[in-house]
């Protein structure tokens, strides 16, 4: 099981629950979710052979910021 951790723009719920559900459409091994209190609004996706890059691309194809936490 590999876990990723990236850094957003996104502020808001909706948009929250936007993101979440299409990346579950086009993951739905991984498990996901946000951390909107923190300052980096993180999104947290834990799967097999994850591949951070077609997230990033998804979120970022969405009109939000998406970049991997080091």
């Amino acid at each position: 099981m590999e876990v990723e951790i990236f850094k957003t723009n996104i502020q808001e719920e909706a948009d929250k629950n936007h993101v979440m559900t299409v990346i579950q459409t086009q993951f739905p091994g991984y498990k996901i979710n946000f951390d909107l209190e923190d300052c980096d609004k993180i999104l947290r996706v834990e799967g097999d052979e994850l591949q951070p890059e077609n997230i990033v691309e998804y979120v970022n194809h969405l009109g939000y910021v998406c970049v991997p936490l080091e």
